[in-house]
C-alpha cells in the first residue's frame, strides 16, 4: 500500500522516511536531502527550486514524484519568449467568434419589443455574457495545475530559459497557488500542486523568485549512489561491469571539460554495454562508445590521451586483472 495516500486519495506524506521508500519505490534513488526537500515542500505549500548540471536527475524527480504519488504530471518546458498566453491560458477565439454570430442572429428575440434605447440596452444588460468565461477559456499548463481537484506535480522545467519578465509573472502562482484572469477574476488552487522549478544555471535567477521556494541542488552523485541509480535502471547489469563503468564515468568527470558527463549518460553508456554483451572495459572498446558519454570533440579527444590510463584503473576498481 501506498503509505502517501492513507485516506481515499488525500496526500499525507508521514515521515521522509516515506518519501525515501516511495521514491524508490518509482525507481528514483533519492538521497536524504532531496527527501527531506520533497517532504518541506508538501507540508509547507512551498515550490522547490531544483538546481544542478543537465543531466543529473532533476526532471526525472518531477515525474517520479506524479508516479509514486499517482497524481497527474503537468510540464511546462521554458524557453525565451514564453509568455502568458502559452502559460496560463488563451481564449478560444474561434468559439467566441461563433458565439457571437448566434447572439447577432438572436438579438432580436433578446431586445424584444423594447421601446427605445434605454429599454432596449437595459434588456441587453440582463442577458447573460459568457463571452469572456470559463466556457471558452482553454486552460494552459499553469492554470490546468490549480484546477485539479486532488491536485497535481507541476514541473516549471529549465526557468533559466525563460525571460525574466516570466519570472515575475509566476510570483502569484508560487506565492498563493492562486492567478487573477483580467476577465473572470481570481482562479484559487483547488488542491495547491507539488511545483518543482528546475534550471540549469544559464542565468541568475531573481531574489524574488528564490525567496518563494525552497532551494534543492542536485549534482553529481558519488560512486555507490551513481552505482545504485545504474543498477535500478538497468536491471540484471553485471557487478563488475557496473564498477568499472562508475569509476571510468567518475574519472572524467575530474577532467576539465567543455561538458561532463552526467548520470543520464552513464545510464545510456551502461545500456550500450549490455546490448554489446560486454563485460570488461577495454580501450578499443571505450573509444568506440566514447560519444555516448562525452558531447564535444575536444572533451573526447582531451580523454583520449589518458584513455589507456582510464580504463585500466576502471578495470581494477571493477575487480577485473
Amino acid at each position: 500500500m501506498n503509505d502517501a495516500l492513507p485516506d481515499g486519495g488525500v496526500i499525507s506524506l508521514p515521515s521522509i522516511d516515506a518519501v525515501e521508500r516511495g521514491l524508490g519505490e518509482a525507481g528514483y534513488i533519492a538521497n536524504r536531502q532531496i527527501s527531506t526537500a520533497i517532504y518541506m515542500s508538501h507540508h509547507l505549500q512551498k515550490p522547490i527550486l531544483v538546481e544542478g548540471p543537465a543531466g543529473v536527475g532533476k526532471t526525472e524527480l518531477a515525474k517520479s514524484v506524479s508516479s509514486w504519488l499517482k497524481l497527474p504530471l503537468i510540464r511546462m518546458q521554458c524557453y525565451e519568449g514564453l509568455d502568458e498566453a502559452k502559460a496560463l491560458y488563451e481564449w478560444k477565439y474561434g468559439k467566441q467568434l461563433l458565439y457571437t454570430q448566434i447572439l447577432k442572429d438572436k438579438i432580436n428575440s433578446v431586445i424584444g419589443e423594447a421601446d427605445g434605447l434605454t429599454a432596449a440596452l437595459a434588456k441587453l444588460h440582463a442577458f447573460g455574457d459568457i463571452f469572456y468565461s470559463h466556457e471558452f477559456l482553454e486552460p494552459r499548463p499553469l492554470l490546468r495545475a490549480l484546477q485539479q481537484t486532488h491536485g497535481a506535480v507541476l514541473l516549471i522545467d529549465e526557468i533559466d530559459k525563460s525571460d525574466q519578465e516570466f519570472e515575475a509573472f509566476l510570483l502569484e502562482i508560487l506565492s498563493d497557488y492562486q492567478v487573477t484572469i483580467p476577465e473572470i477574476g481570481t482562479v484559487h488552487a483547488v488542491t495547491p500542486p507539488i511545483v518543482l522549478l528546475t534550471s540549469n544555471s544559464t542565468r541568475d535567477l531573481g531574489d524574488a523568485l528564490k525567496r518563494r521556494c525552497l532551494h534543492l541542488h542536485i549534482g553529481f552523485p558519488d560512486d555507490k549512489l551513481e552505482a545504485k541509480i545504474i543498477a535500478s535502471r538497468v536491471p540484471g547489469i553485471d557487478d563488475s561491469l557496473l564498477k568499472q563503468l562508475v569509476s571510468f564515468a567518475q574519472q572524467l568527470r575530474a577532467m576539465d571539460l567543455k561538458k561532463l558527463p552526467s548520470v543520464s549518460e552513464t545510464i545510456d553508456w551502461a545500456k550500450v554495454m549490455m546490448l554489446l554483451h560486454t563485460s570488461v572495459l577495454d580501450v578499443d572498446l571505450v573509444r568506440d562508445t566514447l560519444n555516448v558519454l562525452l558531447k564535444f570533440e575536444a572533451d573526447i579527444e582531451a580523454a583520449g590521451k589518458q584513455l589507456a590510463a582510464m580504463t585500466h584503473k576502471a578495470r581494477q576498481d571493477g575487480g577485473v586483472g
